[in-house]
């Protein structure tokens, strides 16, 4: 690698082992980027054109080099080549090799900082709207799935001790509403990446007559990032935002994991999983393991606490740009990715689960009807108090019977009228 042939390379050379070093893994991460530099480089080009900074024919043949650029960087096999530092001084060679001194006007009025954070928010952009059209899809199957085994009645747990009667619509669609929940980080983290930086240069300006109204248009953003400092600040805080919202996703989809592999075990028994999503053991015949809610669990507490990387790598950093900065795409950029896998293969496995629910005639349930029992007393005129005494009593001597559906489960969200509808207007209104 020519460490000559670099964007801030000032004729003398830099020793292979430091280059080596300061690169890191950044080539692995360019190649995701580098559809979103050409689209950057774009509206920069119709910028400077549109402002006078460059002739517009300038401008029309450094945009038509570039879309013949973004047809390269597309396809799965691109690679960087060999002998350039990142993707920014890759396509800036190209244009100088097809166009001169036009393809290096390309640079003008902006700084490889502000180049990197526009191609991370376009990035992001697009990969927040993806991941909120994968959550949605799965919190609809999910209700979905409520309603499929809506009365499917299932034991309802407290401190993992059978408590009172919930079911399959209540279990299903209580995750769907978490992950509503989750959809509004989703899109709170969407309008942080959704501003252009392009046009902040280092962090502090420029003093070209540039006109980022221009190429916010250009890239679709909504809005920009006004103030120069305030988008290098961004660095990390937008990092953090989406890691923060997977954490939240994770959390979620984690606790359903492990209600999964509890459900499916023999000593639930509520759950079964088709074979296709199943692993066997190597001596035991019989076993049927739920190896992917394993994985996802796992895979889940470890996104969980890529924020605390996030926090411990960029804390207390001061203003202006920083080296550590590079570091980030190590982490946020698997972290999408992990999410990605997460959600495509859950929907996947949450379409062919069973859900069979307990004989609730076992002795191991019957006292989940106390609850109704005492209700029962008080709306025959009792005092909670008492009635919750003479339930209790019946507990002690072993005189209690299961008397389920004594007290009907009318207002919203509970087995009897779980909500459904309500919940998926939450879900598919989020971003409303």
């Amino acid at each position: 690698m020519n460490s000559l042939n670099k964007l801030w390379s000032k004729g003398k050379p830099l020793s292979e082992k430091i280059e080596a070093f300061t690169i890191g893994r950044d080539l692995e991460f360019d190649k995701i980027l580098a559809k979103y530099d050409v689209i950057g480089s774009k509206a920069h080009a119709t910028m400077l054109a549109q402002t006078g900074l460059i002739e517009k024919e300038e401008g029309e043949s450094l945009i038509k080099e570039l879309e013949d650029i973004y047809q390269i960087v597309i396809l799965e096999d691109f690679e960087i080549p060999e002998g350039f530092e990142d993707v920014h001084s890759w396509i800036e060679a190209v244009l100088t090799e097809r166009l001169g001194d036009t393809g290096k006007r390309i640079h003008t009025a902006r700084s490889r900082n502000d180049q990197v954070l526009t191609d991370l928010h376009l990035f992001c952009k697009d990969s927040l709207n993806g991941l909120i059209s994968q959550v949605e899809n799965i919190a609809l199957l999910l209700v979905d799935q409520g309603e499929k085994y809506n009365e499917v009645i299932l034991p309802g747990y407290t401190h993992l001790q059978v408590a009172m009667p919930s079911s399959g619509g209540m279990w299903f669609s209580a995750y769907a509403e978490a992950l509503a929940d989750d959809l509004i980080m989703l899109q709170a983290a969407l309008k942080v990446a959704d501003q252009n930086p392009l046009g902040s240069a280092a962090g502090y300006g420029s003093s070209f007559p540039i006109d980022r109204d221009i190429t916010t248009k250009e890239m679709g953003f909504t809005q920009m990032k006004v103030n120069s400092f305030a988008a290098q600040l961004n660095r990390g805080k937008l990092e953090k935002t989406i890691t923060n919202t997977i954490a939240s996703i994770a959390q979620t989809l984690g606790r359903f994991s492990m209600d999964v592999c509890l459900y499916n075990s023999q000593n639930f028994g509520f759950i079964s999983l088709p074979d296709e999503l199943t692993t066997g053991s190597s001596i035991m015949p019989h076993k049927k393991n739920p190896d992917v809610f394993e994985l996802i669990r796992g895979k889940c507490n470890l996104l969980q606490g890529v924020p605390f990387q996030v926090t411990s790598l960029t804390n207390n950093l001061p203003g202006g740009y920083h080296r550590e900065y590079q570091l980030l795409k190590e982490l946020l950029f698997p972290a999408i990715n992990d999410m990605v896998s997460i959600l495509d293969i859950l929907e996947f496995a949450v379409s062919q689960m069973k859900l069979h629910g307990p004989d609730t005639d076992e002795e191991k349930y019957k006292l989940m009807y106390t609850v109704e029992a005492v209700n029962a007393e008080v709306m025959k005129g009792k005092p909670f108090r008492e009635a919750y005494k003479i339930v209790g009593q019946q507990v002690e001597s072993g005189e209690f019977q299961i008397k389920p559906g004594e007290q009907k489960y009318t207002h919203i969200g509970s087995i009897g009228n779980p909500g459904f509808d309500e919940i998926r207007k939450k879900i598919t209104t989020t971003g409303d």
